[in-house]
């Protein structure tokens, strides 16, 4: 977009969310400033004008991680050695009804987010992919890779997967379209009851796992690995990948939180972002 032309910086009005078409600042008074002087283009977008610069970025950071996040989870199936937590119950609910991991990562998703509903949970697009893409990811990535053979094989694979699923998390995260369905759950039960965020992921996730585990669901040592990496992890890649916030009325507004919910980046300073580790609906939260 051209700069203006004579008019000095003072002349320009505030400028609205970028994209938003037909959305300019106040007029400005002309008065005492020669004719030339008030011709420049104003900065904020005008009707049929470009949607924000950064939001294609962000779709394509947000698929990314989605996917990644989906082949990094069959890398830590294909291992042997444990699942993340909700991956225990998926498996299980695998095993129990002979569906693929993929299809009841994907149902479990839209059944999770059936549960936002009385807990007046708003979703953004990143909720809607993240219940499309990463049970698909998931599925492709195991139709592709045979199992690990030799210990050095599955330790490799579960290493692997852990640092790809915490670069995956940040990734996700770090788009702003919004928490994954079992975030959603954990926020809006915190809204509700009033608990500890950490208390309800706590026993969400401890419920999870044992419920997968008497499914038939794998618990081990990636279990405990992804549980003390995942954190950290995804706090690296979240400083590596957070897309910079435009400033005031240059960009698209990102999706809404959830209704009632502290925003995901409320209370945190811009420089230390706090990740809650897990499923790459994690969302971020202040310290």
């Amino acid at each position: 977009m051209s700069s203006p032309t004579t008019a000095p910086e003072s002349t320009e009005g505030p400028v609205g969310p970028e994209g938003h078409e037909g959305h300019e600042g106040p007029e400005v008074s002309t008065a005492g400033h020669p004719p030339e002087a008030t011709t420049g283009r104003r900065r904020g977008p005008r009707p049929g004008g470009r949607p924000g610069r950064r939001v294609p970025r962000r779709l394509v950071q947000l698929t990314a991680g989605l996917l990644l996040y989906g082949a990094s989870s069959a890398l830590l199936v294909r291992s042997g050695l444990g699942l993340e937590p909700w991956n225990v119950l998926h498996q299980g609910l695998s095993r129990l009804t002979g569906l693929s991991i993929g299809v009841v990562v994907t149902l479990m998703g839209g059944v999770v987010l059936l549960l936002w509903i009385p807990l007046r949970q708003r979703p953004g697009l990143g909720t809607v992919a993240n219940v499309l893409l990463i049970g698909a990811a998931m599925d492709g990535t195991l139709a592709l890779l045979p199992d690990a053979r030799g210990t050095a094989a599955r330790v490799a694979l579960m290493v692997a997967g852990v640092v790809l699923n915490g670069a995956a998390t940040g990734l996700y995260i770090a788009a702003r379209f919004g928490p994954g369905p079992r975030d959603g759950l954990m926020t809006g039960l915190h809204r509700v009851t009033g608990r500890s965020i950490r208390l309800i992921r706590t026993l969400i996730e401890v419920g999870v796992v044992a419920t997968g585990f008497l499914l038939g669901g794998s618990v081990g040592v990636g279990t405990l690995l992804y549980a003390l990496a995942i954190g950290p992890l995804a706090q690296l890649s979240l400083r590596l990948f957070t897309v910079p916030a435009a400033p005031a009325g240059t960009d698209a507004p990102a999706a809404p939180s959830p209704a009632g919910a502290p925003d995901a980046t409320s209370g945190t300073p811009a420089d230390r972002p706090a990740v809650a580790a897990g499923s790459p609906g994690r969302v971020i939260l202040p310290r």
